[in-house]
């Protein structure tokens, strides 16, 4: 059996990016997560959210990451992974996406990605 948390979608303001327009405006960013974490399956069983990964916590531990300014989306996608890894060891793998909802770019575009597998 596997466990996986899914945070999917979460948007956020910030001002990531390599030009000063970004940092000084800011862009919408959207993060999502899948991270495997076998301790999960206690809370299958136990009902009890202090055996799981609470995603409340989570995306809180996120939305400060993503308060801090970085220049590239890898970045990002690095200092969440880490964060994520501090605060919840038993993660064992998992997936973060880290997307720019708007770049300055002149295409049209839905977003650009980031997206960090370990």
């Amino acid at each position: 059996m596997k466990a996986t948390i899914v945070v999917d979608g979460l948007r956020v303001k910030a001002r990531h990016g390599v030009y000063p327009q970004e940092r000084q405006v800011g862009n919408v960013f959207e993060v999502s997560m899948m991270l495997d974490y076998p301790p999960a399956l206690k809370a299958a069983v136990s009902d009890c959210v202090d055996d799981t990964l609470n995603y409340a916590r989570a995306i809180e531990l996120v939305q400060r990451v993503m308060a801090e300014p970085s220049s590239l989306l890898e970045h990002v996608a690095w200092r969440i992974h880490e964060a994520l890894m501090v605060e919840y060891p038993g993660i064992t793998g998992g997936r973060i996406v880290v997307s720019k909802l708007a770049p300055p770019l002149s295409a049209e575009l839905s977003a650009v990605r980031f997206v960090l597998e370990f």
